[in-house]
């Protein structure tokens, strides 16, 4: 007999023996595969079925290069960390959830006994396994195992699309709340307006920022950006024959002051700026337009070496920090914004995929547009079982 899940999503109670997986085993190699079913379950362990995968930029970038920083492809790995889904197996002592439960998946696991996760900054643990991050697999498949705490019940309010989309809002909320500590009626800037920047802005404006400024080379996003969470939108002019990236980077700082009105010092400067873009010109002209006193988040994987103003850091006493992913309680706070109405993320996803299409949804991510000519912002994509 099926398990009734809603009015419309059914599961078979029995768990079949078969496994379908997207395995990227190097550069541009991707291929369907069989996997077994994970078996051996602990018993504060959960099986969940993946039903919808958000793509991200990790995913992409794996598939066309093989490696991020430190991190490189080995062996054969399953795409996809952004899911949701539904529990199917619960281990014997998980007391928080029933299979048939609708979740939001946390996909990373920490050792729980170091001094990081003791210290409550889970996501600095040296052995996290994190899906899609090699050797750990991610949860483009039919069923993916993870802590029962791992996953977080969805309202009828929050759609199962929308609970894949929890991964990198959770990104945003971290930057901006326990990283930024963004104190209200902020003056907010966000470099980047990709999804992770959109949902940072988002994150900013429901969480009580005065003003949020986008900025992008790319009007057509900032143009998004706007009609989404930004207040206002900034798009940087070009080079002057023989200006310097610095002198550039201050001079476009230069030119967002006066064009918004932000001050050096007091309410009417930029408290906060959060890069999610990683590049060097985003990162100088951020510590040039900061208010005294304010901060900076690094979101965005650039490069390992960069030129930064640091004597504009020393006399105007900044505070310079990363956000790495995310901790203690953001899960839970990105998913009651969302269930109370606070952060729309239905705007986002512009392109859906059947699971057999999955490499059509990472073309299409790269070209930056579905088949349909439409820009791409969000593809999600079904699980195997959907």
């Amino acid at each position: 007999m099926p398990i009734a899940l809603s009015p419309t999503v059914e599961f078979e109670s029995a768990v079949p023996s078969t496994n379908r997986a997207f395995v990227l085993h190097g550069v541009e190699d991707v291929r369907f595969e069989e996997r077994p079913v994970p078996s051996e379950l602990g018993s504060l362990e959960v099986i969940v079925a993946p039903k919808k995968t958000g793509l991200c930029g990790s995913d992409a970038h794996y598939l066309s290069h093989g490696s991020i920083g430190d991190y490189v492809l080995t062996s054969p790995m399953i795409l996809g960390h952004e899911s949701a889904g539904i529990v199917v197996k619960v281990g014997s002592a998980v007391t928080s959830l029933a299979p048939g439960d609708r979740v939001a998946m946390e996909p990373g696991e920490s050792c729980r006994m170091c001094y990081s996760c003791k210290d409550g900054h889970y996501n600095r643990c040296p052995s996290m396994a994190f899906a899609a991050t090699p050797p750990f697999d991610g949860t483009l498949a039919g069923f993916y195992k993870l802590p029962a705490d791992m996953c977080y019940p969805l309202s009828h309010a929050v759609s199962l699309e929308e609970g894949a989309l929890i991964e990198p809002l959770a990104v945003g909320v971290m930057a901006v709340t326990t990283i930024g500590q963004m104190p209200l009626g902020a003056n907010v800037v966000v470099f980047g307006a990709g999804p992770v920047g959109l949902l940072t802005m988002a994150a900013a404006k429901a969480l009580g920022a005065r003003h949020v400024l986008a900025v992008d080379i790319q009007e057509p996003r900032l143009e998004f950006a706007k009609q989404y969470a930004a207040s206002d939108y900034f798009v940087p002019t070009r080079t002057v024959e023989g200006e310097t990236r610095l002198a550039y980077s201050r001079r476009q700082a230069d030119e967002i002051k006066a064009r918004f009105n932000y001050a050096e010092r007091g309410p009417q400067g930029v408290d906060l700026i959060i890069d999610c873009t990683g590049a060097e010109i985003c990162v100088q002209t951020a510590l040039y337009l900061l208010k005294h006193g304010g901060t900076y988040v690094q979101v965005g994987m650039g490069t390992d070496s960069l030129t930064i103003p640091i004597s504009t850091v020393l006399n105007k006493e900044l505070t310079v920090k990363g956000s790495f992913r995310y901790g203690p309680g953001i899960y839970t706070q990105a998913i009651d914004l969302v269930s109370r109405g606070l952060i729309d993320l239905k705007p986002l996803i512009t392109h859906r995929y059947a699971f057999v299409d999955a490499a059509k949804a990472f073309a299409a991510n790269r070209a930056g547009k579905g088949e349909d000519g439409r820009a791409l912002i969000k593809a999600v994509i079904d699980g195997p079982l959907a």
